[in-house]
């Protein structure tokens, strides 16, 4: 079991939405030695983390030192937007940063807002699959703007750490979106994809670790991505279109029966592995810090 952790100073933290990153946000915050008031828009969820203590009490996130809202991207910009927040700070965590930072901006300037975003999560969902280990050794997304309140991005940064991530990145919305688009979301698409061909039947023994890693995140939540498939449709489609370039190419030297032409295409992918693998990803619109 992991030790619960010493904050510098326990702060009251809320968190709306208990599924799976809610409860797991919730229970790495509570490892570390704060206080979590949650909230969830179904009773059952909420009354599971209170009973099995994923939070410390249900009640009213808008008056806590700091709220992370679990919701999905529209739900959250509502949820954000509808309420009075006082000097609380406010992170979302969606899987898509700019929609969200614009909207908020457009509706509520007033809020002290940061956009977050946890590199980690499971192929099951809900708040009884939470865990206080779930970002040890994970990577976190902080999104910033020229309206950003430096306080309140301060206060994000060191909640991030004491929640156990090992990496902080900093970038704006726009390039979380881009990256995120070929990181996460395509390799959604490609997995949902591959399922659907007919020779899934029957491929039981005929399986080992290629077919789990590529099947793994079939069985997304096809109301929540497909919302977020929207929201960043831009970037997803040149990755798409991409991917299908990359695909026709094998395919015709497959038809040609060109050696030559498809070892050069594995060849320049093995490459462009290796090298893209030794990329820090340290830029001028990207920063990268080590948290432990």
């Amino acid at each position: 079991m992991a030790t619960q952790r010493l904050p510098e100073q326990q702060l009251k933290i809320g968190v709306a939405g208990l599924g799976l990153i809610g409860g797991s946000l919730a229970l790495a915050l509570r490892r570390a030695g704060h206080k979590v008031t949650g909230c969830n828009r179904s009773r059952a969820a909420a009354e599971y983390a209170l009973v099995n203590g994923v939070i410390d009490e249900e009640g009213d996130v808008t008056r806590c030192d700091a709220t992370f809202v679990a919701l999905p991207p529209a739900a959250t910009v509502d949820f954000i937007c509808s309420r009075d927040w006082g000097d609380t700070v406010v992170a979302d965590i969606c899987g898509v940063k700019g929609y969200v930072e614009e909207r908020v901006r457009a509706l509520r300037p007033d809020i002290k807002f940061v956009g977050t975003h946890p590199m980690a999560g499971k192929e099951v969902s809900g708040v009884q699959n939470a865990c206080a280990d779930l970002f040890d050794n994970a990577s976190m997304v902080l999104t910033r703007n020229i309206y950003t309140d430096e306080r309140a991005y301060g206060l994000i940064k060191r909640l991030v750490k004491d929640m156990g991530f090992k990496r902080l990145v900093e970038c704006s919305a726009q390039v979380h979106d881009k990256k995120i688009a070929y990181t996460s979301q395509l390799a959604h698409v490609v997995s949902n994809c591959y399922v659907k061909d007919g020779e899934i039947e029957g491929c039981l023994g005929f399986t080992g670790g290629s077919f789990q890693d590529m099947t793994r995140i079939a069985g997304v939540d096809e109301e929540l991505w497909a919302e977020l498939y929207l929201i960043n449709g831009q970037n997803l489609i040149k990755n798409i279109d991409n991917l299908v370039a990359r695909l026709s190419e094998v395919s015709s030297a497959l038809s040609a029966g060109d050696k030559a032409a498809l070892v050069s295409l594995l060849k320049a992918g093995r490459e462009q592995f290796a090298a893209g693998k030794n990329n820090s990803f340290q830029g001028r619109d990207i920063t990268t810090t080590l948290l432990k």
